[in-house]
């Protein structure tokens, strides 16, 4: 795969008007967020005031006199949920918020990603109505389940769906339904991940129990103390971080900085060791939702919910525990099936210029179902190709997960594969860089031919070298703490919205490999005395010369907390010695 480094407009075509506006901000970070479509300090504002208003989505008004109704009549609510760390945070989410808010009876139920897959299926229908619920509200998922509402309506379970998820051609007959991303709904963010939307629908509902008087005896529930949820669900979904999203997810990490958080997730932060007074969101996408997803890649994402819902500090520290060694046995499993999915590679001869799959579909039979879509998504990293990566599921069927690059909305390709090949795929669903998928085991070849086709038509040779966009170069005197500092708490930075990154040629002092796998290098500006530790995770440089003395890097300019010392590094994303 290719490289290059693109900058973004960095000079005179940057709007002056706009950088103007932002002069009373470092005059790095005003370019960073001007590169970034930022015009104004009110797309900065971080304040809940500023949050799109909530009766902007549609079908929110009867969502939230639905669940009104049923904490008046002491209905009996069961919430279903994903298993992965949206899914989880959403459904915690919404059994606090139910409780906060009145609610008597308020259970949840996650489908178990071996037994029942995605979704609220006939057969999850199945299970939840052992516990006799009057109303099931899905969260994260819903809005493809057409089959599933109608089992619970057969039995006289009505159901509000909760999803972000995109809809399909036929929406499910549901009592309410809530989704920015449903046909007709003019909510100006399509953005919001799940635990968004639930979160939404909690202040609609929070609005309609005011409006009938239920708090004039007390206080009303500050449904803010829940915003670390939505911040954890939300990076770790990678959705858009567009102004709305930034704000829920500024506001989360502000709550969980100053100790005012969740008890499941101060103790992940813990096992996880980072430091809660600096959390910032990349800790959410990269330490805490990975241990959290882990339970619903190897187990039962109950472990993680249960860890969300409890107020206690040791047996929150305990789940935590347990989580942190999921994820290991995780990381474990995906190592090897990486080594295997290289090995395939190498066969297919893919690095050497080989007319090969654009649209790259790898599956080996005892392949970990958990663990796929980590390993579509590393080898997509590695290859910058769109990848589906397969494993066995029941009834001699398989399970795929889809990842993308820029230039093909992956979801639309799977849809126009299904179109041109009537029962290929049993089912599927997803985003534009993400999806899931099923089919019969004696279809792989024909859906593999079928997915390159598609790809092809989408993407050419010049889609498959990865662009890295560069916020440019800085100067020597401008690689320090008090910058690394401004662009820290520049953020949140994540999906749509991203970390600044600067390229630059250094002088390379000195070069080792730290942890069996990451590079650490000591690098100087050209012509100064200053030098400064850069760190290339997951990277080796046995092929370098030895004579090499510079180096290119991309960089993130990030902030060292080492033995109490404080001081500015570059986190390298990527590097060519010259």
């Amino acid at each position: 795969m290719s490289v290059s480094i693109a900058r973004r407009d960095h000079g005179a075509g940057i709007a002056k008007t706009a950088l103007a506006a932002l002069d009373h901000l470092h005059p790095v970070l005003a370019r960073v967020y001007v590169q970034r479509g930022v015009e104004s300090p009110a797309q900065l504002e971080r304040g809940l005031a500023h949050l799109l208003p909530v009766d902007a989505l549609k079908g929110i008004d009867t969502a939230a006199a639905l669940l009104a109704e049923a904490i008046a009549q002491q209905q009996r609510i069961l919430i279903v949920g994903d298993f992965d760390c949206d899914g989880a945070t959403s459904s915690a989410l919404a059994v606090r918020a139910l409780r906060m808010l009145g609610a008597a009876h308020v259970d949840y139920l996650v489908p178990n990603r071996f037994e029942y897959g995605y979704g609220l299926t006939p057969e999850i229908v199945a299970v939840a109505a052992e516990r006799r619920p009057d109303l099931i509200v899905t969260v994260d998922n819903g809005i493809s389940s057409i089959d599933g509402v109608a089992a619970a309506n057969a039995r006289g379970i009505r159901v509000l769906v909760t999803d972000h998820h995109l809809p399909g051609s036929e929406l499910p007959a549901a009592a309410a339904m809530v989704n920015p991303n449903q046909p007709g709904d003019g909510f100006p963010s399509k953005h919001l991940a799940g635990v968004g939307v639930i979160f939404y629908v909690m202040l609609a509902l929070r609005a309609k129990l005011r409006e009938q008087g239920a708090f004039a005896a007390g206080a009303e529930p500050n449904l803010a103390e829940l915003l670390d949820l939505v911040a954890l669900g939300t990076v770790s979904d990678v959705v858009v971080l567009d102004h709305n999203n930034r704000i829920l997810v500024g506001q989360g990490l502000a709550r969980i900085r100053a100790g005012q958080g969740n008890a499941g997730i101060a103790a992940l932060i813990r096992v996880a060791k980072r430091n809660p007074a600096n959390l910032v969101a990349a800790d959410l996408g990269f330490a805490l939702g990975p241990r959290l997803n882990a339970a619903g890649r190897l187990d039962d994402m109950s472990l993680g919910i249960e860890l969300l819902l409890t107020d206690d500090p040791e047996r929150a520290q305990a789940l935590a525990q347990r989580l942190d060694d999921f994820n290991r046995e995780r990381r474990a499993i995906e190592d090897e099936m990486k080594a295997e999915a290289m090995l395939i590679l190498d066969e297919m001869a893919l690095e050497e210029g080989a007319d090969l799959p654009v649209g790259l579909c790898l599956y080996e039979p005892h392949w970990h179902q958990g663990v796929i879509g980590i390993l579509a998504s590393r080898i997509k990293d590695r290859l910058h190709r769109p990848v589906i990566v397969f494993a066995q599921a029941e009834n001699g069927s398989l399970k795929g997960s889809a990842r993308s690059v820029p230039g093909l909305h992956i979801r639309d390709a799977l849809d126009a594969v299904a179109a041109n090949n009537p029962g290929l795929l049993s089912k599927f669903g997803g985003h534009a860089m993400a999806a899931g998928l099923s089919l019969a085991a004696d279809d792989f070849e024909r859906f593999r031919n079928a997915f390159d086709a598609e790809v092809r038509r989408h993407l050419g040779p010049q889609d498959l070298c990865q662009e890295i966009l560069s916020d440019g170069e800085l100067p020597a005197e401008a690689l320090s703490l008090e910058l690394a500092e401004t662009l820290r708490a520049g953020g949140p930075w994540g999906q749509g919205f991203p970390e600044p990154l600067f390229d630059g040629v250094f002088e390379l002092v000195n070069r080792r490999i730290v942890g069996d796998k990451h590079l650490k290098l000591v690098v100087r500006p050209p012509g100064s005395e200053q030098a400064l530790d850069a760190i290339a995770f997951n990277t080796v440089d046995d092929d370098w010369p030895a004579e090499v003395q510079r180096v290119e890097l991309a960089y993130r300019l990030d902030v060292n907390e080492f033995n109490g010392r404080r001081s500015a590094q570059l986190l390298v994303e990527y590097l060519e010695p010259l």
